[in-house]
C-alpha cells in the first residue's frame, strides 16, 4: 500500500468506494490515488477483467484490493457453503501472501469481509481448521491452496473474483501448471472476476490472461520507465576477491539506516552473514533453508528496525513490502532481468528516494547488457578507490539451523556427542572406526606389532608374523637363524639376486621338523616377483 503521492490522481473519496473503505483509507493517511491505482481501480468496480502493469512499490495490492471489497460489499452473497470463498488471491511467495492478507487485514478492518491465508512450511493443521470454518477472502502460494483443495478442506464453485498477483514470477517459479489447474475449477471467466496484476507483462503471462479471462483491459502507467525514477543506481566492477572488502567498505561511507542485499545463491548469503557479523554489522538473513518461523522472525525484526542489513536470495526477493528500505546491494547480478527490477524495487517505495548498488564481477557481468536493455538505461559506472576496500576481520562462525528434507544426506558429525566432527569420537557413520576408517581394535594392534617386530628376539617375528619393516640385510642375515616359514617369507620379498642366494642358504640350514608348515604354504601357490620369476616355492619345496 502507499500514500498520497501526487494532487494530479483522484481522491479515493471520488471513487464511489463504500463508506468501510474511505473511513480505511483516511486511518492509514491514504487521500490520493496512486497512478495505478486510479487507471485500475474504475475497471474492477464496474466489474470488468483488467491485466495490469506498474513499476513495482506503486501500489497495486491496494488496488486490487479496495476494487475486489467494494465488489464484495456491493453484491450481497448468493447462497454458499462455508467452505466456499468469494474472492481467492493467488501469490508467488509466502513473504507476499502475508503481506497481502496484512493488507487485506487493514483495508477490511471496518468490514464484516473474513480473510486468511494458507502457505507452506508453517501451521498446517491450524490453517486447515480456519480454513476449513469458512472464509470470504482466501489467500495463498499455489502448492498449499492445491494441498487443501485436493482434500476438500473448500472448493471453488461458488467464486465470484480470483486475483494472480506477480504473475510473471508464477512462470519462473514453475506454478503456472498449478494456476491452471486451480483456474480450471472455478467458475467460468465470463461468470467471475479476473484480475492480473504484475511488474512486467510478458507475451507468455498475456497468452495466459487472455486464454482465462474474460476480454482484460491491459493497462499500464504512462511512465515508460521500468524502474521507479528516484532510485540512484550506480555499478562497481569488483573482482570476486574485492567484493566483501568492496561491500564493507561502502557500508561504511553510505551508512544505511535500512539495507538488503541480494545474492544468487544461499552459500554466498551465508558467506557474507558470516563476513557482516565479524565485523559487527547487525544482519539477518532469508534463504530457502531458513525454517518459517525463524523468517518471519527476521523480517519482524528487519520491519522493526532492530536489523539494520537483510540479506536474501532472489526467494524473498518479491512481495518484501517494507518501509523505508534506503539502500539495495546488488552483490550478484540477477541472472535474469525482471529481478533486477525488483530487486530494486524494494527501495524507493511511495514515492521515497533510494539508492541501488551493483557489483558486476566476472561471475554474473554476462547479464548486464541484458539488464541495460530491458531498463532502457545505461547504469552509472563507479569507480573503486583504496579507500573502499577495507581489509576485513576474520569471518564469524554461525550455527546454521537448515530446514531438513525428505533424502537430505546427514551433516558430518550429526549424530555424535561430546567431541563430534572432524577427527572426534561421535563422526556419525564412522564413529565405530578409527583414524582412515579402519576398525579401532586394528588401529590399537598396530603399535605393540611394530615394536616386538625385533630381529634380535625370536627371527624378527611379531605374533608369529615377519615384520615388513626390518631392512633387507636383517631380512638376509635372519634366513638362517630362522624356521623354514620364516626362510620363505623372507626369500619372497628379496628380489633379484638377493633371492637367489637366500633361498640356497634356506636348502642348508632348514631343519627337518619344519615340513608341515612349508607343506601348508606351499598349498598357496607361487607369487611372481617384480622380475617375473616364481618365488613363492623355495627350493627345497620344488625338490618335493
Amino acid at each position: 500500500m502507499t500514500s498520497d503521492l501526487t494532487g494530479a490522481t483522484p481522491a479515493f473519496a471520488d471513487l464511489g468506494l463504500p463508506a468501510a473503505l474511505t473511513r480505511a483509507t483516511d486511518r492509514l493517511g491514504f487521500s490520493h490515488c496512486t497512478e495505478i491505482q486510479a487507471l485500475t481501480l474504475p475497471h474492477i468496480i464496474a466489474g470488468r477483467d483488467v491485466a495490469a502493469q506498474a513499476q513495482t512499490g506503486t501500489g497495486k495490492t491496494a488496488a486490487f484490493l479496495l476494487g475486489s471489497f467494494a465488489r464484495l460489499l456491493a453484491a450481497p452473497p448468493q447462497e454458499r457453503r462455508a467452505d466456499q470463498p468469494r474472492m481467492l488471491v493467488i501469490a508467488p511467495t509466502r513473504e507476499l501472501a502475508m503481506q497481502i492478507k496484512k493488507d487485506a487485514d487493514d483495508l477490511g478492518a471496518d468490514t464484516d469481509l473474513k480473510c486468511a491465508v494458507v502457505y507452506g512450511g508453517i501451521d498446517y493443521e491450524k490453517q486447515r481448521q480456519e480454513l476449513a470454518a469458512g472464509v470470504d477472502v482466501l489467500i495463498g502460494t499455489p502448492g498449499r491452496l492445491i494441498d487443501y483443495f485436493k482434500q476438500k478442506v473448500y472448493n471453488l464453485n461458488a467464486l465470484e473474483i480470483v486475483v494472480l498477483d506477480e504473475a510473471d514470477r508464477m512462470f519462473d517459479l514453475g506454478f503456472i501448471a498449478d494456476i491452471r489447474f486451480l483456474l480450471r475449477k472455478m467458475p467460468a471467466p465470463g461468470v467471475r472476476t479476473s484480475m492480473l496484476f504484475s511488474a512486467t507483462l510478458s507475451h507468455r503471462v498475456m497468452e495466459l490472461a487472455y486464454e482465462h479471462m474474460d476480454n482484460p483491459e491491459e493497462l499500464k502507467t504512462e511512465t515508460t520507465q521500468v524502474t521507479a525514477d528516484k532510485v540512484i543506481q550506480s555499478l562497481y566492477q569488483p573482482a570476486t576477491d574485492e567484493k566483501i572488502p568492496l561491500l564493507l567498505g561502502l557500508m561504511r561511507e553510505l551508512t544505511p539506516a535500512r539495507s538488503m542485499i541480494f545474492v544468487n545463491t544461499k552459500r554466498a548469503a551465508e558467506r557474507i552473514e558470516s563476513y557482516l557479523v565479524g565485523n559487527d554489522i547487525v544482519c539477518g538473513l532469508l534463504s530457502g533453508d531458513v525454517r518459517q518461523n525463524k523468517r518471519q522472525k527476521i523480517l519482524a525484526e528487519f520491519t522493526g528496525g532492530r536489523i539494520p542489513v537483510l540479506i536474501a536470495t532472489d526467494v524473498a526477493a518479491r512481495g518484501l513490502h517494507i518501509d523505508d528500505v534506503t539502500h539495495v546491494f546488488n552483490y550478484d547480478l540477477p541472472q535474469q532481468a525482471e529481478d533486477y527490477v525488483h530487486r530494486i524495487g524494494r527501495t524507493a517505495r511511495a514515492g521515497t528516494e533510494g539508492v541501488a548498488v551493483s557489483f558486476a564481477c566476472e561471475n554474473y557481468s554476462f547479464s548486464l547488457p541484458e539488464i541495460q536493455e530491458y531498463i532502457g538505461q545505461s547504469i552509472p559506472l563507479a569507480q573503486i578507490t583504496d579507500e573502499l576496500l577495507v581489509k576485513p576481520r576474520r569471518p564469524a562462525r554461525i550455527e546454521r539451523d537448515r530446514v531438513e528434507r525428505p533424502g537430505d544426506r546427514p551433516r558430518r558429525g550429526a549424530s555424535g556427542g561430546p567431541g563430534a566432527g572432524k577427527g572426534g569420537p561421535g563422526r556419525g557413520r564412522n564413529s565405530s572406526k578409527g583414524e582412515g576408517g579402519r576398525p579401532a581394535s586394528a588401529n590399537a594392534d598396530k603399535p605393540a606389532a611394530r615394536q616386538s617386530a625385533n630381529p634380535a628376539a625370536g627371527g624378527g617375528k611379531a605374533d608369529g608374523k615377519p615384520s615388513s619393516r626390518q631392512p633387507s640385510d636383517a631380512r638376509k642375515s635372519a634366513v638362517g637363524q630362522g624356521n623354514g616359514h620364516t626362510s620363505a617369507k623372507a626369500s619372497a620379498q628379496a628380489t633379484g639376486q638377493a633371492s637367489s642366494q637366500a633361498s640356497e642358504k634356506t636348502v642348508a640350514d632348514t631343519a627337518p621338523g619344519d615340513k608341515p608348515k612349508r607343506r601348508r604354504r606351499r598349498r598357496r601357490g607361487p607369487r611372481q616377483t617384480s622380475a617375473g620369476s616364481s618365488s613363492g616355492a623355495s627350493p627345497t619345496e620344488s625338490n618335493d
